[in-house]
């Protein structure tokens, strides 16, 4: 009995085998212009990930002791807050000594006075000034809820000179999508220098049903389709008409034309998903992507969206992903040891708790178990990251893993949560992005500046530790210490991700040179006078010690 001829997609079918066809009387010279396109085109792509979380940090708690120099297991296990990072030691990298740009303070010499979250939200990817400018003062507080940066943010920059097509960034709102154009205090996604705010996803379901028309579809595909789809070339699916073709009596001549042809669609059929036989449903599965994303619990949303990152990596869907936090959450899932010894849950929403007062003033007696309240949300932040950091470690691509051809970083949007400070920033860096970057230190960027490689870890356990009130400038680090431009590790990131600049040293699709700057300004007292000055780089170029 004769099985039923199968079905097959014509429309992909003639895509791969007809414009073959109509490339076979040029085939030598097409196949070996293709040959140098692909040599210089099918490297393994290198990409960007990063981890926002708002209100800094307990910098004494966060950074280990050791500022410079190799990083082992033992040195993070040492430190309060990033111990869950210790088995990728020998894959991280800590840049030291970075300021972000456009700090808040009371008499304005170090930035914008709109206020101590809408600056560095509005500039610390962006490195541009924010309109309007003015005073959190007045009945309407003109600039602390609406400033807008007036140049775009990293992920857009880095998306549209290394994304297929310029595409958008992927950017994963992980608690749902927060800030609107009346509130900008916790927006980062900024995708002109016209303030146009990036909203992103805000649920998973979202990111889900967008990476392939596998996902989410609710239909069956053609068979040879979802071949295709499943990191099969057009050769797989006509191998049959091919080896039958090939059994015709046909001259010495058209055998070579036909071999040629074969070889040929290797080259320009491919496969339809770039990153090969990893980008499937059983990886989605192995993931855990299955069933219903959704639902109100961040402790599972959280290791959803990162799963997603994790998914878009390797299905090459998008080569730059941001994904933030939500700001002001009460992490209910969350405990603290109180001082009578027990264990609490926390119910103070974060950036009350940032503040150490149990509201967002400025000045104020501390609450009970202030400082354990605060390490309990940055010890669930280190979690997830090495969460992500392991994800990506388990995915092999050729001989190393995907976090290895990936710059994984986590971000914090200031340092000393109570201060507001954004020098000494707190910076981890997951993977070497192809080998770009040094791995297993702590590499102190600032010594040019302070002539010494010991740097300090700020003074965040200064107060509240016995109840006492707060001193908001006094926890965070000096402000003439660790003052290194964050605008020199962005260059360092794009050039990594293989971002190209054009003439003027700055990213741009199309560019052939490094890049070599970044931002309106690198110096953060300009911004004072919010952004009047012409841009001025002072000290352009990447960070070369964090170069491997």
């Amino acid at each position: 009995m004769n099985k039923p001829k199968p079905t097959y997609n014509r429309r992909l079918i003639l895509r791969g085998l007809g414009g073959a066809a109509v490339a076979a009387p040029f085939l030598p010279s097409i196949m070996e212009r293709e040959a140098k396109a692909q040599g210089m085109t099918t490297t393994t792509p290198k990409r960007l990930i990063v981890f926002f979380t708002h209100y800094g940090c307990l910098t004494t708690r966060w950074f280990p002791t050791k500022s410079h120099g190799a990083l082992t297991a033992a040195d993070y296990m040492g430190t309060p807050t990033l111990a869950p990072l210790a088995p990728y030691a020998s894959k991280l990298l800590m840049p030291r000594g970075i300021r972000a740009m456009n700090e808040w303070s009371f008499n304005g010499t170090l930035g914008q006075k709109n206020d101590p979250h809408t600056n560095p939200c509005g500039s610390t990817f962006t490195a541009y000034p924010l309109t309007p400018n003015a005073p959190n003062s007045g009945a309407m507080n003109i600039g602390k809820f609406d400033a807008k940066p007036t140049g775009r943010s990293l992920d857009h920059i880095a998306a549209s000179a290394v994304n297929k097509n310029g595409a958008a960034p992927l950017f994963l709102q992980i608690g749902g999508v927060s800030g609107s154009a009346s509130n900008t205090q916790s927006v980062i996604s900024w995708s002109d220098g016209a303030g146009t705010i990036f909203p992103g996803y805000g649920t998973p379901s979202q990111v889900y049903s967008s990476l392939t028309n596998l996902f989410g579809s609710g239909t069956t595909p053609n068979p040879d389709t979802y071949k295709v789809a499943r990191g099969k070339s057009v050769i797989d699916c006509v191998r049959d008409d091919l080896n039958r073709l090939s059994g015709i009596n046909m001259s010495s001549a058209d055998k070579l034309k036909l071999t040629k042809w074969t070889e040929l669609l290797h080259y320009v059929g491919g496969t339809v998903t770039p990153a090969g036989s990893q980008c499937t449903m059983a990886t989605a599965t192995s993931l855990g992507l299955t069933g219903s994303l959704t639902g109100s619990d961040i402790t599972k949303t959280a290791n959803i969206m990162m799963d997603l990152a994790v998914l878009t990596s390797l299905c090459d869907a998008n080569r730059v992903i941001f994904m933030k936090m939500p700001a002001g959450r009460v992490y209910s899932n969350l405990q603290y040891l109180a001082s009578d010894g027990s264990m609490k849950a926390l119910s103070m929403e974060s950036h009350s708790v940032s503040h150490r007062i149990g509201n967002a003033g400025m000045d104020g007696a501390c609450v009970a178990d202030a400082l354990n309240m605060i390490h309990a949300i940055d010890k669930y932040y280190a979690t997830l990251f090495a969460y992500l950091v392991g994800r990506l470690d388990s995915f092999s691509e050729g001989d190393v893993k995907l976090l290895d051809n990936t710059a994984t970083v986590w971000i914090q949007e200031m340092s000393d949560g109570n201060s507001h400070n954004v020098n000494n920033m707190p910076i981890l860096q997951a993977g070497s992005c192809g080998g770009y970057f040094k791995m297993g230190q702590a590499v102190n960027v600032d010594i040019t500046n302070t002539g010494s490689a010991t740097l300090t870890r700020g003074n965040s356990d200064g107060d509240c530790a016995n109840g006492s009130s707060t001193n908001l400038d006094g926890v965070g680090t000096p402000s003439t210490v660790a003052n290194a431009p964050i605008n020199k590790y962005f260059c360092n990131l794009l050039n990594a991700i293989g971002a190209k600049a054009g003439a003027d040293g700055f990213a741009v699709a199309g560019g052939t040179a490094p890049v070599t700057k970044f931002g309106k300004y690198d110096d953060t007292k300009l911004f004072s006078d919010g952004g009047t000055a012409p841009a001025t780089h002072n000290s352009p170029g990447e960070f070369a010690d964090l170069r491997a």
